[in-house]
């Protein structure tokens, strides 16, 4: 080898280094625990001080942060300080109780400690023996929520399928959507990809699209069917077999459909039964996204939502919307995990052990895109046992009481109207088309009545355009949110939009 560079070569002095760096002293840890612990409660305390919707300007951080790292420690004290005063104002916080604007990230004490916990150990569950409790605890907890979800054996590892923790619905459309691809491409061949058809409603999320080019769909196979307002939004199964015939008539392959259960824009159902019905004449794998609406589901007046349930392949929902887990956190099941693990499987000689070898025990690295894995079924597993099914139903009641209180309160209003169903615990509503104006006028005082009501910081709300209506999205769920906080922000939205309109009563 040749002499090192100049700037490598020791000088007369010794390099100088701590040999007491300790980044993990138990002693040290305690003091910053607890003292973050308390900045956490009190931040949750104090939530609903903070404008919603964050005030600052794009690029504020910048001026506020120094450009270089700190070469020497910095006190824990100094740290959060700027967190408070660095930090919380550049935030959109979402959750201070009077967030009503996309579906809440949901919260909860047990969680917590779970997180800490998960954290704590800092386990890389990627197959059984990394972990055997990290997989076994996994395996039970799916069990569990697939029992509260009423769901059939066929979907459970007491049965002959099973359950996984994603991070997020995309991720468990990405893995689904490559097994229905291999299981076709394996009687097809490889050379004939450019053939797949994948379907879904423009209104199942965007999300759908990008999984389909990750997964090799062409981009120009990917059907995005139209729904009516007719319908309220949902998925026709008369129109997907007209779609599939169309395509079959082109030569081309239908592999997977995606089946929202409470889409983003209205919380629109898709009739899951009908559709796999059509579904299976074809042999498409259908896969369920159940991401925010799934979770009512383990309400027994909410479960028939999930008819046909067991005519699908897969499905997923996400605990961090609605069942208080904090992200990330879905749960996908799958009737048959054999496909998805022949689709995602790897088998590199230093992750190779006996148990494994054996296939008696399950390695989640195959049910996942990536490798490594957290210990994430500790929050679910806090979260079930803390307060158990009767007290999630009913947090779950509750957020949809609150909903109902918010629509009762815009039905009495002459200068509002609800635009579609509420379904769950979301508002869809808007000022009315008033007499002699054209819809782009209404879309014109809707979008000045949001943008008013929220510039406020009171309250944060979104909005959507479906079948060309706009309209306003009043989301409950937000886990401090508290009835006063619905009427509040009904009295808010009322008075801008009185500030705006006249009607003659």
């Amino acid at each position: 080898m040749g002499s090192p560079p100049s700037e490598f070569i020791s000088s007369s002095e010794p390099f100088s280094y701590s040999k007491e760096f300790k980044p993990m002293n138990p002693e040290d840890f305690r003091d910053k625990a607890h003292k973050a612990v308390d900045f956490i409660t009190d931040y949750y305390k104090n939530v609903e001080t903070y404008p919603v919707l964050s005030q600052v300007q794009p690029g504020y951080l910048k001026n506020l942060i120094p450009e270089t790292p700190p070469n020497t420690p910095e006190s824990f004290d100094t740290i959060l300080s700027d967190v408070q005063n660095v930090i919380i104002p550049g935030m959109t916080h979402w959750q201070s109780p009077n967030f009503f604007a996309y579906f809440p990230a949901t919260i909860s004490s047990a969680a917590f400690v779970g997180e800490m916990l998960c954290t704590c150990f800092n386990v890389v569950g990627f197959n059984w023996i990394a972990s055997p409790a990290a997989t076994e605890l996994e395996m039970v907890v799916m069990d569990w929520l697939a029992t509260m979800l009423h769901l059939p054996k066929s979907f459970m590892f007491s049965g002959s399928g099973g359950g996984v923790l994603q991070s997020t619905t995309s991720e468990s459309i990405l893995c689904t959507l490559v097994a229905a691809r291999d299981r076709v491409l394996n009687e097809i061949g490889v050379e004939h990809v450019w053939k797949l058809v994948v379907y879904g409603s423009d209104q199942t999320h965007s999300t759908y699209k990008k999984a389909c080019k990750l997964a090799g769909i062409d981009p120009r196979n990917i059907r995005s069917i139209s729904t009516r307002v007719e319908d309220e939004f949902s998925l026709s199964p008369i129109t997907l077999r007209e779609v599939i015939e169309a395509d079959l008539k082109e030569g081309l392959v239908p592999v997977y459909l995606c089946v929202t259960m409470g889409t983003t824009s209205t919380t629109a159902v898709d009739p899951i039964k009908e559709l796999a019905e059509v579904a299976s004449k074809y042999h498409i794998w259908v896969h369920v996204d159940a991401a925010y609406g799934g979770s009512a589901c383990i309400c027994p007046e909410y479960r028939h939502f999930l008819d046909g349930i067991e005519k699908v392949d897969s499905l997923s929902l996400s605990p961090h919307k609605w069942l208080l887990s904090y992200l990330d956190c879905c749960c996908m099941w799958i009737k048959n995990p054999k496909l998805i693990v022949d689709a995602l499987s790897t088998n590199p000689e230093y992750l190779r052990n006996k148990h494994s070898e054996s296939d008696s025990v399950v390695s989640y690295k195959d049910w996942q895109v990536g490798t490594g894995r957290r210990f994430k079924s500790l929050r679910l597993w806090f979260i079930i046992r803390s307060y158990g099914v009767e007290n999630l139903q009913n947090h779950i009641r509750a957020d949809i009481q609150m909903a109902i209180t918010f629509e009762q309160l815009v039905r009495s209003d002459v200068k509002f109207e609800i635009v579609v169903p509420r379904r769950f615990s979301l508002v869809c509503f808007r000022l009315k088309q008033l007499n002699g104006f054209d819809s782009n006028c209404t879309e014109f005082v809707n979008k000045m009545l949001l943008e008013r009501v929220n510039s406020t910081g009171q309250v944060y709300l979104t909005h959507t355009v479906v079948g060309g209506i706009y309209m306003l999205r009043f989301a409950v769920g937000a886990t401090l949110t508290e009835e006063r906080h619905v009427i509040s922000a009904w009295e808010l939205i009322k008075e801008m939009a009185n500030t705006m309109v006249k009607v003659d009563s």
